[in-house]
């Protein structure tokens, strides 16, 4: 399936990369790689990211996909 820069929620945006997990494994999954990247990391701050949000801006899929490729 093509994959289209839109607002993600965590969950959705974590099962394109990890299809075959559980929702909360998938999102455990896609945060460490995120965490695990600190240009990543500080570039999601500055689009005003929290570790609360549950939700991903098109911008900030973007910064996503560019660093970790598309899912």
């Amino acid at each position: 399936m093509e994959f289209k820069i839109k607002a993600y929620t965590k969950k959705e945006l974590a099962l394109r990369y990890f299809p075959d997990s559980m929702p909360r494994t998938a999102v455990n999954h896609l945060m460490a790689w995120i965490r695990r990247c600190p240009s990543l990391w500080q570039e999601l701050a500055a689009t005003g990211y929290e570790p609360t949000c549950k939700a991903f801006t098109p911008r900030q899929v973007k910064i996503i996909t560019e660093m970790l490729g598309e899912p």
